[in-house]
């Protein structure tokens, strides 16, 4: 269970932060950066939700969720050391990136195949959800970038890499099932 009832602490004030095994490091690690991104990825989503409703709305609560997840994962380095712990780290599963997997499935199944690349725009949840698929994508940038020197569960960058193209889909989604789409013309303005 999660108590909160101070939120500063002073610990940080000399740059270091601690992560989930209660190390310390500086706030600018590649695995602060790689969590930080994903938390604010979860914020762009929590404006997205704004202009959600319904089914899209209780898919981005669950990547919300998801997303806290993927932070407390990233946060505890030492995968090997998982089962000796005295409480069992939060790691991301494979259910998780299937899930992702079925949804844009189901959002692509309405959709008409594209034949140039969209722009980031239409409705404005639409343009939120390109904003937050270029921020998954950086998240993923990052999470790989410290996989190629510390450990990473592998789920995580696969769930990420979902997540950018689940929100692309879902983009489409929000712009009447595609016909709505802002689609690039090569060269038009030249």
């Amino acid at each position: 269970m999660v108590v909160l009832n101070k939120i500063y602490t002073k610990t940080g004030d000399k740059g270091t932060t601690a992560l989930g095994n209660g190390d310390r490091v500086a706030k600018h690690d590649a695995r602060v950066n790689a969590y930080g991104t994903s938390d604010e990825l979860n914020a762009f989503v929590g404006v997205a939700r704004l202009a959600a409703e319904g089914a899209m709305d209780d898919q981005l609560a669950r990547i919300q969720n998801d997303l806290f997840d993927l932070g407390a994962d990233l946060c505890r380095p030492d995968l090997a050391k998982d089962a000796d712990a005295e409480f069992p780290p939060l790691r991301m599963a494979e259910s998780q990136v299937k899930r992702l997997e079925s949804e844009i499935d189901a959002m692509n199944s309405v959709l008409t195949p594209l034949r140039s690349f969209v722009l980031p725009g239409g409705s404005a949840l639409s343009a939120h959800l390109h904003v937050c698929r270029t921020v998954a994508r950086r998240a993923e940038r990052l999470s790989t970038d410290l996989a190629s020197h510390a450990e990473v569960n592998p789920h995580v960058i696969t769930y990420l890499n979902r997540l950018s193209d689940w929100f692309f889909v879902a983009a489409r989604i929000a712009n009447e099932n595609g016909e709505k789409d802002v689609l690039w013309v090569p060269g038009a303005n030249r």
